[in-house]
């Protein structure tokens, strides 16, 4: 394999940054920025609530999707949602009285200390459980990242089991087990609502438990929530909740009445769709008179290439069209790298974890694949990594190519003492520009962990980050049981990167 050279000077220039990003950067250090970033009305720790069902008295009886607690109106998306599909049973007042009065501690049922004990059950070692039985489900799925550069988790209703078969606390563990890898980044939900029935509704007193056990550290680097084809039983969620939901975390949630409002804000082809949601939007959208023009606006063909494109292009593509190609790296990814180099960018806390401006990012794609130039300013740091992370996200075929897909997802079956010579061996198999262009990412990662006390981004958090984003299976998705072993690889190359590439 032919060695590549980390350029020392790379001069480029760019139309500065002026879009504002809707969080600017947190530190991730809580103790740092506490204050500003809190989950909750502060006026609330100053107000004594009454005790009891009163306390969350959400309902009008005479209109009771218009009405919230204060008998003002519902903002207009709520209203504008799609009407019920009939999967949910309609007796909503009835269910939430019964939720509301088990906040005092008994069930409907007459059990006792039901909060108590989920709070125990909640309490657990979530790294000593094995939750096979609940990820066989595929309820939780993670895909790479959003156009923001915020990795995206997606929850699909329709594969929740029957109540009477499912242990709704053990999935609250595993749903907190899978968020744990990514909490301390900029991250997405997506929750595809299509399926929840009768059957597998859970109760609304689970929903008020997940709400208490997902706290601050949940919520914080959650950007957006999007909520695919909502019904009225959102609406009554939503109500329930309101009273203690703080005006900043009801911003994030984004309502998405079809699949096609989703493709601005992340790639539809790496989603890993359901199929019932996918047949239940096409229905949705056979009732509009519009129906044609809107899927014309969804996910098809991308056209041809052309000549100046990066973004969305092959590796080979790139290097036969772009003379300013160094040994056969991108110059997309030779001008991020050599921006992101500079020391005040390396030491920049919470480097590649952080998102940006969707907006931004799009336009200098944009830019990029049309042949302009672009310069990064200072403070563009997230800017430039999130378009790093971009370019590798929307290569025609990972870095790490179909092929060694496989390979990876097995790694952490192999002995410790065998995984430098199944790793080299795997690397091997890749094509020499493949592999010149991860050393030289490798490379550039290795100055980044050598900053880790200052920059907080150790090899096993640089993994999570750029794992899925180095590789994916042919049919774009990335099953949750194997994030776990393409992080392990991630970690394993980047910490033993001066043995791997010699």
């Amino acid at each position: 394999m032919s060695a590549s050279v980390m350029p020392s000077k790379i001069f480029f220039a760019a139309a500065p940054y002026s879009g504002e990003c809707e969080d600017p950067y947190p530190s991730l250090s809580d103790y740092h920025d506490y204050e500003p970033n809190l989950e909750f009305d502060d006026s609330d720790l100053h107000q004594k609530h009454p005790e009891g069902p009163d306390d969350f008295d959400i309902v009008d009886p005479e209109d009771p999707l218009r009405a919230t607690p204060g008998g003002g109106p519902h903002p207009d998306y709520l209203l504008e949602s799609p009407m019920s599909d009939g999967t949910i049973e309609e007796d909503f007042e009835a269910a939430l009285a019964r939720d509301m009065a088990a906040r005092s501690g008994t069930t409907p049922g007459g059990s006792p200390h039901h909060a108590a004990a989920a709070s125990v059950t909640l309490s657990q070692n979530l790294a000593d459980d094995d939750f096979t039985d609940i990820a066989r489900h595929g309820i939780i799925e993670v895909v790479g990242d959003d156009v923001a550069g915020r990795k995206v988790i997606v929850i699909s209703a329709c594969r929740l089991p029957g109540n009477k078969s499912f242990d709704h606390q053990r999935f609250l563990r595993y749903l907190m087990h899978t968020l744990d890898a990514y909490v301390d980044m900029d991250y997405s939900l997506v929750y595809f609502h299509f399926g929840l029935t009768s059957k597998n509704k859970p109760p609304l007193r689970w929903l008020w438990e997940v709400y208490k056990a997902l706290d601050r550290r949940y919520k914080k680097n959650l950007k957006s929530l999007y909520l695919v084809h909502p019904t009225n039983f959102i609406r009554v969620v939503w109500n329930f909740f309101k009273p203690i939901i703080s005006v900043k975390f009801g911003r994030k949630v984004q309502y998405v009445n079809y699949l096609h409002e989703l493709e601005q804000h992340m790639d539809l082809e790496r989603l890993p769709v359901p199929k019932q949601v996918v047949d239940h939007n096409a229905k949705l959208l056979s009732r509009l008179k519009n129906a044609a023009d809107l899927a014309g606006n969804s996910v098809g063909g991308k056209g041809a290439l052309l000549p100046t494109q990066q973004f969305g292009a092959c590796l080979e593509w790139i290097r036969e069209h772009q003379t300013e190609s160094y040994n056969g790296i991108p110059p997309i990814m030779l001008k991020c790298i050599d921006f992101l180099s500079r020391p005040d960018c390396l030491e920049t806390e919470g480097i590649f974890r952080r998102s940006a401006n969707a907006a931004l990012i799009k336009e200098l794609q944009g830019k990029i694949n049309s042949g302009e130039e672009i310069v990064f300013e200072d403070g563009d740091v997230h800017i430039a990594a999130v378009i790093l992370k971009t370019f590798l996200r929307e290569l025609g075929e990972p870095l790490l190519t179909f092929d060694l897909y496989d390979t990876v997802v097995r790694f952490e079956d192999i002995p410790r003492d065998d995984r430098l010579s199944y790793v080299k061996q795997a690397l091997s198999r890749l094509p020499e520009l493949n592999y010149v262009v991860l050393k030289y990412l490798a490379e550039f990662l290795s100055l980044v962990i050598d900053r880790s006390c200052l920059n907080k981004m150790t090899s096993s958090n640089l993994a999570v980050v750029f794992g899925p984003n180095l590789t994916w299976s042919a049919d774009q998705s990335i099953s949750l049981s194997s994030i776990g072993p393409i992080n392990a690889f991630t970690d394993y190359l980047l910490s033993k990167q001066d043995a791997i590439f010699i």
